[in-house]
């Protein structure tokens, strides 16, 4: 399985799509269908049928998965820039390609 780049709680900016532009917050990777779950992005209208925990029921909006590859981190300086791997201290860690910082 190949490894995503991007991680949990990382800020992302979307590249591609009806959303391109849009920002948010990382909250969820699903690495078997290589995508993510933004927060405020990609928003659907989810129908809820009236049931005892929500008798009211109606339609409620939530976050839908986009493609790994529709999205590029965020680094501290508020660009877009790709990630990459090294050794530092014998420990692998991540950093921008853009600006060589440590994410």
């Amino acid at each position: 399985m190949k490894k995503l780049k991007i991680k949990t709680g990382d800020t992302v900016r979307v590249t591609a799509g009806d959303h391109k532009g849009q920002e948010g917050k990382v909250q969820l990777v699903l690495m078997d269908k290589n995508k993510a779950i933004v927060e405020g992005v990609n928003m659907v209208s989810k129908h809820e049928k009236p049931s005892a925990s929500n008798p009211q029921g109606g339609i409620k909006k939530k976050e839908a998965p986009i493609h790994i590859s529709n999205l590029s981190l965020i680094d501290k300086n508020g660009d877009t820039t790709r990630v990459g791997y090294r050794t530092e201290n014998d420990k692998k860690v991540r950093f921008s390609k853009k600006s060589n910082e440590v994410i």
